[in-house]
């Protein structure tokens, strides 16, 4: 395995990921012409999405060999929107080329793919992108991105400008300089005086941070000792395989300017996937795999794009209890048929019908067990959810078959049935994430649906008692139907729930028809005046009458219904919304803005404090109304450069009166009536 690498190229949207790929691939000789994001023609962003938005809205995969070592690309998402893409690709990858263009004020979009990596111990080197059109200093850029990173960045190149423009490089571990040519290798050049002091202070900075975690070499820099090319290759690639520091790289993907230096370095300083198995404890006695993407092709079926752990896995094997009914190496949409998987290779299984993103795959009949799992990136909060239905009614069979294979190729969509509010909601990152779901069920699946917001669930309670009689009878010749009850209607404190209380005495009402009076009650509080259920109330039923032929256990159901229909709209209903308690994760700088959305959103503020384990960021923490939060996070990424976040939990019901009260109840006898 170790002529292997796997490797993630991540990084904020548009920064040149994509683009990256294409120029990697072509100049190691993968592909014979180099596409671009905008004519539609890249290996990455194969997808009808994709090129409909020129972004990326999946995991694109990708197989190269340079400098005798093979690289298993994968090209990820760069929309926080479709973070869950990368995040699972990650999880299987030996390394990350985190992708990012010299713009100072963006570097707080780098936080959230940071901070993933430090979490996950995934080695990972920055390419500053799109160097060949930006006038800003490395010194002012290098210490913005730091303000983000908690492993210290490490610059491996200075650029040599003229004028404004960049037209090459030092590299600092060879002190060679070079220009840039477009489309061709760097060209070999003397270096400038201008850039030899510039040179010199970013080479010793360099050396003294590698010093840092190495002995040998810290004591030939005290001795004035220069250490070889060789040594600080080592250094490099140990430091970065632990985890102690992170390698800059600069460049320009689209004239393929430092491409190809970026690929000798990952050659050189990455991890192989041996070492990745090893430094993640991975032990198996057998074959192992892990699904990092699931893709449902037109022509194809199911591919569970995977990373073989161990072993050697072969086409027509099984795993977890199904056949593997094909094995291809993959180039963007393009599949190459193979025999086998050898450990530390990541490749596409065929017709796994049960196999999920994330999945442990182990050769034999049955799923492996808890102990078995190889960890897989945590699920992300629900952050934006919209109410569906198939425009047409004979598709809804069909819906539900085609949101499986959506939520199949992204496990960051979910779809509940919420019978709180009796709609089918699907949940998401964002409007994007769930247009670009609706396409596919359009396009893909031929079932276009609506949507709307969700309803909110509003409850309604009383303020006070009354004492009510209800009758029901019926005459029809024959036996007829008679019932009569006489309750008492009580609010309760709030977040009791109902209590049915039974005090008859003497036989007023037969025990037999006893169950048929609460049945009846809770019937009626499904609806109540306000058109919504009720809580928080207690019925006691005290006295009655019956009847020795007609009376039966309907009669006295529909007299309770009776009694708490008229006698409910007297105990002075009030309508109660939802509060949740949210906690919202933002860059500090945003703190202020973010508690201002708040309480312009009719939110309470509770505090905020440091983000645990996260440089510069806060949690604010609030309790607000549901029907507030809808489109919050659309907000919150527009007053954070698209990175803030937030999770929210139902805390308790609330009285809603004025004017706002009002409407909802208009809009919901609307509701009612239209129904």
């Amino acid at each position: 395995m170790s002529d292997v690498r796997n490797v993630a190229i991540v990084g904020p949207s548009l920064s040149g990921k994509t683009t990256l790929l294409e120029s990697m691939l072509f100049v190691s000789g993968a592909i014979g012409r180099k596409g671009t994001v905008k004519d539609g023609n890249s290996v990455g962003d194969s997808a009808p999405e994709a090129r409909a938005r020129q972004m990326s809205t999946e995991v694109s995969a990708a197989r190269a060999t340079f400098d005798d070592v093979t690289f298993n690309f994968l090209d990820c998402p760069g929309s926080i929107e479709f973070q869950a893409e990368a995040r699972n690709a990650l999880i299987g990858c030996d390394a990350a080329v985190v992708v990012y263009e010299p713009v100072i004020e963006r570097a707080t979009t780098l936080a959230p793919i940071f901070r993933f990596l430090s979490e996950n111990d995934i080695p990972h080197i920055v390419f500053i992108n799109k160097m060949d059109r930006t006038s800003t200093l490395m010194r002012d850029l290098i210490p913005a991105m730091q303000e983000v990173s908690d492993k210290p960045l490490l610059i491996n190149q200075v650029p040599v400008r003229d004028g404004e423009h960049v037209t090459g490089y030092v590299d600092l571990v060879t002190e060679q300089a070079y220009n840039y040519k477009a489309g061709a290798a760097s060209e070999e050049t003397e270096m400038p005086d201008s850039v030899k002091e510039r040179e010199q202070e970013a080479r010793t900075m360099m050396l003294e941070t590698l010093a840092d975690f190495d002995d040998t070499l810290l004591e030939k820099l005290l001795e004035d000792e220069i250490p070889s090319v060789e040594e600080i290759i080592n250094d490099l690639h140990d430091t970065l395989g632990d985890g102690n520091l992170v390698p800059v790289l600069i460049g320009a993907a689209e004239q393929e300017n430092g491409v190809r230096r970026l690929l000798q370095h990952l050659a050189e300083w990455t991890p192989d996937a041996s070492t990745t198995v090893e430094h993640r404890g991975i032990e198996k006695t057998k074959p192992a795999a892990q699904v990092l993407k699931t893709y449902h092709t037109p022509h194809g079926g199911k591919l569970s794009l995977a990373r073989v752990w161990a072993g050697t896995i072969k086409d027509g094997e099984t795993v977890n209890g199904e056949r593997i009914g094909g094995m291809y190496h993959m180039m963007g949409a393009n599949q190459e048929k193979i025999d086998k998987a050898e450990a530390g290779d990541i490749v596409a299984f065929g017709r796994l019908d049960e196999a999920r993103t994330g999945d442990t795959l182990l050769i034999g009949g049955s799923a492996p067990s808890s102990n078995d799992e190889i960890a897989r990136a945590e699920e992300l909060p629900r952050l934006y959810g919209l109410a569906i239905h198939a425009e047409r009614r004979d598709d809804e069979v069909k819906l539900s078959a085609a949101l499986q294979k959506i939520q199949d190729e992204d496990p960051s969509l979910i779809a509940e049935q919420n019978s709180d509010i009796n709609q089918l909601v699907l949940w998401g990152q964002g409007d994007m994430h769930l247009n670009v779901a609706f396409e596919k069920l359009r396009e893909r699946y031929g079932v276009a649906v609506s949507s709307e917001r969700p309803r909110v669930p509003y409850r309604e309670a009383i303020r006070k008692p009354v004492t009510q009689h209800g009758r029901f009878k019926r005459q029809t010749g024959g036996s007829g139907m008679f019932g009569d009850v006489h309750v008492n209607i009580k609010p309760l404190a709030r977040g009791t729930g109902f209590e049915f209380i039974n005090s008859i005495s003497g036989g007023s009402v037969p025990k037999q028809y006893i169950p048929a009076v609460e049945a009846g009650v809770k019937e009626y509080l499904e609806r109540g005046p306000l058109g919504f259920p009720v809580v928080d109330v207690s019925v006691e039923l005290f006295d009655g009458k019956y009847h020795d032929v007609d009376s039966n256990e309907m009669a006295f159901k529909l007299a309770a219904r009776t009694a708490m229909g008229e006698g409910m709209p007297n105990c002075n209903p009030v309508l109660l919304e939802p509060i949740m308690e949210v906690h919202i994760h933002a860059p500090n700088t945003a703190t202020s803005k973010v508690q201002q959305l708040v309480t312009g959103r009719r939110g309470q503020l509770l505090g905020y404090e440091v983000r645990e384990g996260w440089k510069g960021w806060d949690t604010v923490t609030a309790h607000m109304p549901q029907s507030e939060i809808q489109d919050l996070v659309a907000e919150l990424r527009s007053l954070s450069q698209g990175v803030a976040s937030y999770t929210a939990s139902f805390d308790h019901l609330q009285e809603l009166s004025g004017r706002v009260a009002d409407q909802v109840v208009e809009d919901r006898k609307e509701q009612l009536e239209a129904a």
